[in-house]
């Protein structure tokens, strides 16, 4: 039986959701699978993985094939990192333990360059917030300025209405 990694849908129209399955190669895409192994949301920035790494890592090595997007997704975990680094403990290259360092450098490099990614996304956010702050400001301020000079040509116009009912007054009188 040859079995496939893959994805399968679920959530709602316009917001998929996805759980990520071994299944027999022949199952349809959202038919019958042999295990889950973890969930893929596409819909959050960026993409949130929920992986069993270590079933990941034995169906890997079993044998399984995954699917182009699931095998970036794997990829991107470190799953086959570890099978490479399984590989070399397996030749003699190196031990146990060394692998295990390996991976641990690997990971710490790739959660750093995550977390810079994250942090230059939200200084961009919040200089575009202070952008539209200084922007909103401006016109704000013509706003006001138009309003000053209506307020400002009402009181002109009521000036000299105000004057000519004054010298009308005494003129009465």
């Amino acid at each position: 039986m040859a079995t496939k990694i893959r994805l399968q849908r679920g959530g709602r129209k316009g917001y998929a959701f996805y759980s990520v399955v071994i299944a027999d190669s022949r199952a349809p895409r959202d038919g019958r699978f042999i295990e889950k192994i973890g969930t893929y949301n596409p819909n959050t920035n960026p993409a949130t993985v929920d992986l069993k790494f270590d079933r990941a890592l034995y169906w890997v090595e079993c044998g399984a094939q995954p699917t182009d997007t699931v095998r970036n997704i794997l990829s991107r975990e470190g799953v086959y990192m570890m099978k490479h680094l399984r590989g070399g403990v397996k030749k003699g290259a190196f031990d146990e333990a060394a692998a295990q360092v390996k991976f641990d450098a690997w990971k710490k490099a790739k959660e750093s360059g995550l977390l810079a990614i994250k942090e230059k996304d939200a200084a961009a956010k919040k200089q575009a917030t202070l952008a539209a702050l200084e922007n909103e400001k401006k016109v704000n301020a013509a706003i006001a300025a138009k309003v000053a000079e209506k307020k400002a040509a009402a009181v002109a116009a009521e000036a000299p209405a105000e004057e000519t009912a004054a010298e009308e007054a005494p003129a009465e009188a």
